[in-house]
């Protein structure tokens, strides 16, 4: 009977771990999209994509040759919901 609560205490044991850092994908979660851009707002540092979705840009950000209708890569890490541009290349 010790073994099986032993057994028991473990597999909650793991579970409850596991619970625990399953969020931690949400907060961080990385990706790319290769889409066309909108429009750009240098003063708020957004970067607007051609589905409507927008991006935070880093306050170092070169928005030099970045114009509305350029195809773009954009490498971002969604944190809190809020996509941050991580990097950008433009297509050719």
């Amino acid at each position: 009977m010790k073994r099986a609560t032993r057994m028991r205490f473990l597999i909650a044991t793991l579970l409850l771990t596991a619970s625990f850092l399953q969020p931690m994908q949400v907060f961080a979660a990385s990706d790319d999209v290769e889409s066309t851009i909108k429009s750009i707002n240098q003063q708020k540092l957004v970067l607007t994509l051609e589905d409507g979705k927008t991006y935070s840009l880093p306050e170092e950000f070169n928005f030099e040759g970045l114009k509305p209708g350029q195809k773009v890569i954009v490498s971002f890490t969604t944190v809190d919901g809020k996509r941050v541009v991580d990097d950008l290349q433009l297509v050719e």
